[in-house]
């Protein structure tokens, strides 16, 4: 049984070094977080958070962006405990496939189903190593994608997570003070312009 595991465990890390792979760096930080994140998952370093907030210190994230195609807007969640206005997502559990955590999480936020957009489809779209502010603070190696909704669809959330949601057009976002927002969210908007732009 247990070696059944083992090859379970080295497919899971196979799988995601390819999603890495598959991810085009918007920049210069975006490829050295790539670089960071392959060497950590090729270490056979435990991937997967085990214990609240930071066993071990570093772990893997889904963060999911929730796009309205037409308005070209984005949510953002008010996230009680980070203090600062960020994507919806979660820790990915052990051996769970990422995109499965976006399904899961999304269900679980924003009481709707997880549909993938045409911008990167079930793949990540951009990836992050960010070490989180306050007690318990560790590192989250965390994998965007971005979902297709609608402004107006959702209308429940997690409030015990979340204080607020707003939708914000990608010319607002990058309005924004940086501190107040996830701080690669300037990035990742700059990456998702250039990739709606026309050819």
């Amino acid at each position: 049984m247990r070696a059944v595991i083992a090859m379970d465990a080295s497919d899971l890390r196979s799988g995601l070094i390819e999603l890495l792979e598959g991810i085009e760096p918007w920049d210069e930080r975006e490829r050295a977080h790539l670089a960071t994140a392959a060497e950590w998952i090729a270490s056979g370093a435990q991937l997967y958070r085990v214990r609240k907030p930071d066993v071990p210190d570093m772990h893997l994230v889904s963060y999911f962006v929730a796009f309205d195609e037409t308005s070209r807007e984005v949510l953002l969640v008010g996230h009680r405990a980070a203090g600062l206005w960020l994507p919806s997502g979660g820790h990915v559990e052990p051996m769970e496939d990422p995109w499965d955590a976006v399904v899961r999480e999304c269900a679980e936020e924003l009481r709707i189903p997880a549909v993938p957009s045409e911008v990167s489809g079930r793949k990540p779209f951009f990836l992050t190593v960010t070490q989180t502010r306050g007690q318990g603070r560790h590192t989250d190696v965390s994998l965007w994608y971005v979902l297709r909704s609608a402004v107006g669809e959702i209308t429940s959330f997690d409030e015990d997570e979340f204080e607020a949601i707003r939708w914000l057009p990608l010319h607002q976002v990058l309005a924004e003070p940086e501190d107040t927002l996830d701080p690669h969210m300037h990035r990742f908007t700059g990456k998702l312009m250039a990739a709606l732009a026309p050819a």
